[in-house]
């Protein structure tokens, strides 16, 4: 059957060897540790690791080579006068700051590059993770701690990799300068060697303190989003119960506590900061002093003066290098324990062992449970005094949730618990009766299943979506718009009305065309005219011959009417089946439910 909400040819667009992010495949995490994900993820873009140390150790070592020619051009060609040689080491010193601009460059856009790869790979596996643990991530974790994780403790992951090619570049140009300098002062060459590690080593009880008060500092920030978010959500239902000076007064609560942990976070953070420039300091003047010593008495002439102070300056740079990598390592080992902590959550549905073979289209789909048995190619609605029931039975149709009552449902046969969850969820689509809605282009938040090929192609044109669009009846909301489909949808679809975002999202399901779209309350905050329209053309739309099966929960008799069949639930079991009009007329529950007391 030709179905104008299918896209067409969207198999033979070719695929493009380009580098692009996100990845199409994060790969599985080492979970078993912060440091194991860290180690995890370096394996996955060691290639571009391993390019930006080449770059980086190039690009220091020739650093630390300046000086030694400066010396020797300084000692060879103007102590001695001998003007060629000056400018001989002038070309040398002229072609290491070459080398340095352009491995500079090169190490500076692989860092980059190592930066976002590791940390577009955190946003991505917790993106996928949150989406395959569904509901379960908000029941075990907070909404706040799983926002924070996927946005700033990612960018603190990549941190540690983008400081990966200076480290490296620091530790090898540490060694090239101990080595020039035991060549010529075995007194100063044992300064530096055992100096330099000194320093970093005089850091490191800095460093679990502030680790752990960095993961305090995160805790807080995400309890504060979490209730951020929680209050934004309900305050409209705050207004109308006056409860906006108590939640105002815990935000202020939660936010003084923030700003207490951020305090507490500042002491050993400043100490870190001031250490960076203190210690550093002191190795110059300690190395400067020594080498001018050492010039009075004869040990040393000019050149080696002059290069002494010119690595004395250097050795800022890798000192002060390794100082930065030390906070870095620390901030993402602590925003990995937030990532893997997120990552460990065990989704309440899983793929089973070993997958059955998927039904044929066309399947009946059934709800031992309740007693429920939809037929396909039908439009077959759900009514219950308590919306509750139908809505328990809408999420067990979809295999949204876990527990003996799903396990029983099937699909031709085939029970929804032995079918990967993936087959199940292009075959069966659930509705939410509060859908919701992401910012974005409301092309793309309708349409999110289109593919694009490279020169810009979609596979399915504007002609899908409108048409998708008038199902839902939702011509006036496209109409409203100045840039139409181009427009753009903030947070949550927080511009549109009620009604407007489920219209939206009607269109949406539509658009997508499973083989059965279950629909919770899907009109119930629409005018009656438009619910009449939704109905005609929901049902002209699904209901054709050979065509998509429908469930609808409902009370509204409009919707109702225009169903194949009605099942009327009540405690959970289906009491009574038929089409509208004949339980209106034959079961005093169903009419009770569907007029509201009220005589039609």
């Amino acid at each position: 059957m030709n179905n104008p909400f299918r896209p067409s040819g969207c198999e033979a667009v070719p695929s493009v060897s380009v580098r692009h992010l996100p990845f199409d495949d994060p790969g599985t995490p080492n979970l078993r540790s912060p440091a194991r994900y860290l180690l995890w993820t370096g394996r996955m873009q060691w290639r571009t690791l391993a390019l930006g140390v080449v770059f980086g150790v190039v690009w220091m070592v020739a650093q630390a080579l300046v000086p030694a020619a400066i010396g020797r051009g300084l000692q060879e060609g103007v102590a001695e006068g001998d003007l060629a040689t000056a400018g001989r080491w002038s070309l040398v010193v002229l072609g290491l700051a070459l080398v340095q601009a352009v491995f500079g460059v090169m190490r500076h856009r692989m860092a980059v590059d190592n930066w976002l790869r590791a940390s577009f790979r955190a946003m991505q596996l917790l993106g996928r993770h949150s989406s395959l643990v569904g509901v379960a991530i908000r029941r075990r974790l907070p909404t706040g701690e799983v926002v924070s994780a996927a946005t700033n403790d990612a960018l603190h992951i990549g941190s540690a990799f983008d400081v990966s090619a200076r480290l490296s570049g620091a530790v090898v140009s540490y060694v090239v300068v101990a080595v020039i300098l035991l060549n010529a002062s075995v007194q100063l060459g044992l300064v530096v060697l055992l100096g330099v590690p000194a320093m970093v080593l005089f850091l490191g009880p800095l460093l679990r303190p502030l680790q752990r008060r960095q993961h305090v500092q995160r805790e807080v920030a995400g309890k504060l989003t979490a209730l951020g978010a929680d209050t934004v959500a309900g305050l409209r239902v705050l207004r109308g119960i006056g409860g906006e000076p108590a939640f105002f007064a815990r935000y202020r609560e939660r936010s003084t506590q923030l700003r207490a942990a951020g305090v507490h976070v500042a002491v050993p953070q400043a100490t870190l900061d001031a250490a960076q420039v203190l210690l550093p300091g002191i190795f110059l003047v300690l190395v400067t002093w020594l080498s001018a010593r050492l010039a009075l008495a004869g040990t040393i002439d000019v050149g080696d003066v002059v290069a002494f102070y010119g690595y004395a300056f250097f050795l800022v740079v890798p000192i002060r290098t390794a100082i930065e990598a030390a906070d870095k390592v620390t901030r993402s080992l602590v925003g990995a324990r937030r990532i893997v902590a997120v990552l460990a959550t065990e989704p309440e549905i899983s793929d089973p062992q070993v997958a059955a073979a998927e039904p044929p289209l066309q399947a009946t789909l059934a709800d031992p449970s309740s007693g429920l048995t939809v037929e396909p190619g039908t439009m077959t609605a759900l009514v219950s005094a308590d919306p509750d029931d139908t809505a328990a039975i809408a999420h067990r149709l979809g295999r949204l949730v876990s527990g003996a009552e799903s396990d029983l449902v099937t699909l031709g046969g085939t029970r929804l618990r032995d079918l990967p969850l993936s087959t199940v969820r292009r075959r069966v689509l659930v509705s939410e009766a509060e859908p919701r809605l992401f910012s974005g282009i409301l092309r793309d938040e309708l349409d999110p299943w289109a593919r694009v090929s490279p020169d810009g192609e979609r596979s399915r044109d504007d002609r899908h979506l409108t048409a998708a669009v008038h199902v839902a009846a939702a011509e006036d909301v496209l109409d409203a718009l100045p840039e139409g489909l181009d427009a753009e949808v903030d947070e949550a679809g927080r511009g549109f009305s009620g009604g407007q975002r489920q219209r939206l999202a009607l269109a949406r399901a539509v658009l997508a065309d499973p083989d059965v779209l279950v629909l919770v309350e899907p009109t119930s905050s629409v005018d009656a005219h438009t619910e009449i329209l939704v109905a005609q053309r929901l049902r002209a739309a699904r209901h054709t011959e050979g065509g998509r099966t429908t469930v609808v929960t409902t009370a509204s008799p409009l919707l109702l009417d225009r169903c194949d069949n009605v099942a009327f639930v009540l405690s959970g079991r289906v009491v009574a089946r038929g089409t509208h009009r004949h339980l209106l007329a034959s079961h005093p529950g169903y009419r009770d439910t569907v007029t509201r007391g009220v005589e039609p």
